[in-house]
């Protein structure tokens, strides 16, 4: 309804991006961006826990996992504590992001 507005009052394209369209998607796409981290850490660990992402030399918590898992299995702990601290972190990141930028419940 606004782009149809500011459309009617003779508003450039640019300027309906500029001043309606970009400061009310930009939250959606911090929060998105925040939520899609972790998903993004425990598809890479999961890879290289399997063999099929990073390669021994370069340090990888699912690659820390994995080397636990074939020798002492306690050293699975630590990795595994890291992945579900950074993975909890980003979500709560972006549910308190999500929360201060979300312009309908500063309405309420």
């Amino acid at each position: 309804d606004y782009v149809d507005a500011a459309r009617a009052m003779g508003a450039s394209d640019a300027r309906i991006i500029a001043r309606h369209i970009f400061p009310n998607s930009v939250a959606v796409i911090v929060v998105y961006a925040t939520m899609n981290i972790g998903s993004a850490i425990l598809t890479e660990a999961a890879l290289s826990f399997l063999g099929m992402g990073v390669q021994a030399p370069n340090p990888s918590w699912g690659i820390m996992i994995q080397d636990g898992a074939t020798t002492q299995p306690w050293l699975m702990i630590m990795p595994g504590l890291a992945i579900l601290t950074t993975v909890l972190a980003f979500t709560l990141l972006g549910d308190g992001l999500r929360d201060a930028l979300d312009v309908k419940m500063k309405d309420a």
